[in-house]
């Protein structure tokens, strides 16, 4: 069949567009990975330092200076910089290939990423010359010095302009295409840059208005309750800002690479849209120990964080379902036999059911976090570090690890160097995070307390059952250096690869049904961002404005 010119010149100028969307996001993907992958591999063996200083096995590594040095670094650099730099490079690559369109502005997002990047360096070179020693919750009164806080600062405006992009893209993408589905991987990579200007403001506030003020020297006093307020805004919902990136994988990619297809697209996205709902106005329960915040307004946060249980389940239900479904396909049979044969030699299918499985564990442990009265039995011990790194630590970065290995393929058009070595490396992550978290969550119920350099106690009564824990911690920490170590290792390799990548091709997991037309309401975020502002205003409202009015002391920060 011919075309005219004008039909043939239309989609050569189609073809030229799409190719070079795809050229940026792949840049733009790739120089944030690489940022993002940087910050694990400088990040793991801090964490094997801090394990192996408070252990008690190895004396001649006790330092508290050091140790809170390392600590604060460490977890700046896996909760901030490595989940940030992720989000954006993955989501730039999901928009260019689903999407088939550029970013708004080339430049823009390029700034946006410089902007982040200067802002990371800067706040590294004040925690690793000992200088922001504050941890990653940065609570007041210890105070870091104010390069520290700008940096965190610019990390975070420079995020904001990646924001922008996906929600500029998804806007203009609906324009052109009225009436259609948005593409799932965009739908979720979208709800996920409006929860990140959301809940990164309560941060921002804290540091523009608090924290820079208070450092550079122009105020005197802060309020301390305040500023732990405005933090716990951010310090929850961040996690499933973390999250929302391996959800995205676990809906979109993993049950296509297991040779299936998605149980539910609709399932996916009322997931997405409850986790970003009831992800910001919960962060209370961070807070049930401070007398700033009255009882009444603890339950309302508390009862929200149990909501967030629901698009978990439903996650976790969606996504073995499709991977039930793929294995039935290759012959899995019986109740639980089809696990058998779900196929293991794939990263990001062996990344999926481990990622299942720590999230078993590690959202059970979050419902006793939730809950006022068990909170309290477990509230600042190492019950609260072990759930803490099985989500993030486990669920969330072994997912990265696979998006890695199968995005880097794509990217580079090199093949990937070792398959078999990224499913041992997954396997290594996973066991590593169990030897680690277990221990923790079990000494926390012996009272082990979190946040402290050494535990000079003596050896008697329940002291002296932490010893063999504490040694399964260094183990479990060394475990996962070498993993990390093994990663790095095959994406450079990959990197370098001489062999060439077969499929270029970049596509996502279809659903069973694959919806032709979706309900405005989980076509579009309007309705929900504006049930944010609302549910946000009433949790947050009252409990930030009675500070100036109830007459609440400043505390001279000290550390400075």
């Amino acid at each position: 069949m011919s075309i005219t010119a004008e039909e043939a010149g239309r989609l050569s100028r189609t073809q030229s567009t799409t190719a070079s969307a795809i050229s940026l996001g792949n840049r733009l993907g790739m120089s944030n990975l690489w940022v993002a992958f940087m910050a694990l591999l400088l990040g793991l063996p801090m964490g094997l330092y801090q394990v192996a200083e408070r252990s008690g096995y190895f004396p001649w590594l006790e330092s508290s200076h050091v140790y809170f040095a390392s600590t604060s670094t460490h977890g700046v650099l896996m909760a901030y910089v490595l989940t940030t730099f992720f989000m954006m490079g993955y989501g730039y690559h999901s928009m260019a290939h689903s999407l088939k369109i550029k970013t708004w502005s080339p430049l823009f997002s390029w700034v946006g990423f410089y902007l982040a990047v200067f802002g990371t360096a800067l706040a590294a070179l004040m925690l690793l010359t000992g200088k922001a020693s504050v941890m990653y919750t940065f609570y007041p009164p210890e105070m870091a010095n104010p390069l520290f806080y700008i940096g965190a600062v610019l990390l975070v405006v420079g995020s904001w302009f990646w924001c922008i992009d996906m929600i500029a893209g998804m806007t203009q993408w609906k324009k052109q295409n009225p009436g259609k589905p948005v593409p799932l991987v965009m739908f979720g990579t979208t709800i996920n840059a409006l929860l990140w200007l959301w809940t990164s403001a309560g941060v921002a506030i804290e540091a523009l208005f608090q924290l820079v003020p208070v450092s550079l020297g122009l105020k005197e006093t802060l309020d301390p309750g305040m500023a732990r307020t405005l933090f716990s805004w951010t310090l929850h919902a961040i996690v499933y800002v973390w999250l929302i990136p391996a959800y995205i994988a676990m809906y979109t990619l993993v049950p296509k690479l297991a040779g299936g297809k998605l149980f539910s697209d609709e399932f996916a996205r009322i997931a997405f849209v409850m986790l970003f709902i009831f992800s910001v106005p919960i962060g209370f329960h961070h807070l049930y120990m401070d007398p700033q915040q009255a009882a009444g307004w603890k339950l309302l946060h508390m009862l929200g964080t149990f909501m967030v249980a629901v698009p978990t389940f439903l996650t976790g239900f969606t996504v073995l379902a499709s991977l039930e479904i793929a294995s039935r396909l290759r012959g899995g049979k019986g109740v639980f036999g089809w696990m058998m044969s779900v196929d293991w030699k794939e990263p990001m299918v062996v990344a999926g059911m481990l990622a299942m499985f720590m999230l078993t564990f590690g959202g059970f442990g979050g419902l006793i976090n939730a809950s006022y009265s068990l909170n309290a039995m477990i509230h600042n011990t190492q019950w609260v570090t072990g759930h803490f790194h099985l989500i993030f630590g486990g669920t969330t970065v072994i997912m990265y690890l696979a998006v890695a290995y199968w995005v880097w393929p794509k990217i580079t058009g090199r093949q990937l160097f070792s398959k078999a070595m990224a499913v041992w490396q997954l396997w290594l992550w996973f066991i590593g995070m169990l030897v680690l978290t277990l221990p923790w969550h079990y000494i926390g119920l012996l009272w082990y307390p979190r946040r402290v350099s050494s535990t000079p106690y003596e050896h008697v009564g329940v002291v002296a059952q932490w010893g063999i824990y504490e040694l399964m911690m260094v183990v479990g920490g060394a475990i996962l250096v070498v993993s990390g170590l093994l990663f790095i290792y095959n994406l450079i390799r990959t990197h370098f690869n001489k062999t060439a990548e077969r499929d270029l091709t970049v596509s996502y997991a279809e659903a069973i049904h694959p919806p032709l037309k979706v309900p405005n309401i989980l076509n579009s975020l309007t309705f929900w961002n504006w049930a944010m502002v609302a549910y946000m205003l009433i949790s947050y409202g009252y409990p930030l404005l009675q500070f100036f009015f109830i007459g609440t002391h400043g505390a001279i920060p000290y550390g400075i």
